[in-house]
């Protein structure tokens, strides 16, 4: 696909050229038809691939955690250390995604990030590990993964055509969705028969797709990345851009409400499933992946059917009614289908979020736009975490399930005047 970059502005004087809002609707696309495009087809394989070894890595710290030590604190820190680097660098990351190349950044990061994930797996291996060690490579892991971000999905667009982005945006996050279900799965099993050592070593093999992907890639530079002057002046140009772009301000304000609540879901999950076992568990996330699947096939229609802002309300609403049911439902089938149908809802909210901020704003400033969009979803998502757990420890999970979901039909309200634009494939 070509971007359509507007040419270097003054940071200090910027001048955007923003993306058309209309209300035409999307040309019919099935929503495979991005995996016809070879370029996008051969990213995608190699994405899915490594965010299953991600979320091997993920459930392997854990259980490596607990198997060294007894502390919570430090069964804690693990967790943190993999969410901290989101508020310390993602902001950052997106102003250096847009001063230099694109492609070589990225194969920086994933040199990083197999790095780290090598270095925590020979030591694991060889019995060298400790808990503090297994903290600090758990920051550069999470550091790695945070610096690539931004800079990810900024190329998107360069690596499918126009009128499927909508698409290949739902593909990849029902991609990240269903490595989230095959991921701890594949990993305790690796974990039982080999140990986590081997299963850091399987996650540092996973980037290697990747980086062949953007070794090989014969990147077509569309736009003239900004000149490189001082990191506080781009960060302050974004800054900027944000606040005078009212599309942006709508996106930001949207992804922040939903995700602080839907995290509930993530936080208590694993409570709720506990008389079902670990086994049980890993299904619950299964279904939840397979439903985001559903919806990513059926994205394509409901978008003709449906503008932006009435797919992500209507979707909120009942993501809302799935929250309240989880907790309300003891029967493992009726929670495997509701969590079915929470995954389409909530593909349908991700996805319509994620492609309105990819075209939200013109190439030369897009990775840090898309940083701000990635910090209102990981930081809500973190920030609700913590929220829920406290909930829950003082009035129980019921309790902090049915305040979630009260908290996304008032956020829905109270947001009403931050109604997404109809957008138009095409940059200005």
């Amino acid at each position: 696909m070509n971007l359509r970059g507007g040419s270097p502005i003054s940071m200090a004087e910027p001048q955007p050229r923003v993306p058309v809002a209309t209300e035409a609707r999307p040309v019919a696309e099935s929503a495979w038809s991005p995996l016809r495009e070879p370029l996008f087809r051969t990213l995608w394989t190699a994405s899915v691939i490594s965010y299953v070894g991600t979320w091997m890595q993920n459930m392997g710290t854990g259980w490596l955690m607990a198997s060294l030590t007894a502390s919570p604190m430090m069964v804690g820190l693990v967790q943190a250390a993999t969410t901290l680097p989101v508020f310390l660098v993602i902001l950052p990351a997106g102003a250096l995604a847009d001063m230099v190349d694109r492609r070589r950044f990225l194969l920086l990061s994933q040199a990083w990030m197999v790095a780290a994930a090598a270095a925590l797996g020979i030591l694991t291996v060889f019995g060298m590990v400790t808990p503090w060690s297994l903290v600090l490579l758990t920051f550069a892991l999470g550091l790695g993964a945070v610096m690539n971000d931004p800079a990810w999905q900024a190329i998107t667009p360069e690596t499918v055509s126009s009128q499927r982005l909508a698409s290949a945006v739902a593909l990849n996050s029902a991609g990240y969705n269903a490595a989230r279900a095959v991921g701890p799965a594949l990993g305790g099993l690796v974990i039982a028969a080999a140990g986590s050592g081997f299963a850091f070593l399987l996650n540092a093999a996973s980037f290697f797709g990747v980086i062949i992907f953007l070794y090989r890639w014969k990147r077509v530079p569309h736009e003239v990345p900004e000149p490189a002057k001082r990191l506080r002046q781009a960060l302050v140009a974004g800054f900027r851009y944000a606040r005078g772009t009212p599309t942006v301000r709508v996106v930001l304000v949207r992804t922040a409400v939903f995700s602080l609540f839907a995290s509930v879901i993530w936080a208590l999950l694993p409570l709720v499933a506990r008389p079902h076992g670990p086994v049980g568990y890993g299904l619950m996330l299964g279904f939840f992946g397979l439903g985001a699947l559903a919806g990513a096939v059926a994205l394509p229609a409901l978008r003709r059917a449906f503008s932006c802002d009435a797919l992500v309300g209507t979707g909120t609403i009942l993501f809302a009614l799935v929250t309240f049911a989880v907790a309300q439902l003891a029967a493992f089938g009726w929670l495997c289908a509701v969590l079915f149908f929470g995954g389409m809802c909530w593909i349908a909210i991700i996805a319509t979020l994620n492609v309105t901020a990819q075209v939200m704003c013109p190439a030369w400033i897009r990775a840090r736009t898309l940083s701000l969009y990635l910090l209102a979803l990981q930081g809500g998502m973190a920030a609700g975490s913590t929220l829920w757990g406290a909930v829950a420890a003082r009035m129980g999970i019921p309790a902090a399930f049915m305040l979630a979901a009260l908290g996304m039909v008032l956020g829905l309200a109270a947001a009403a005047r931050y109604r997404l634009p109809a957008y138009e494939m095409e940059m200005g």
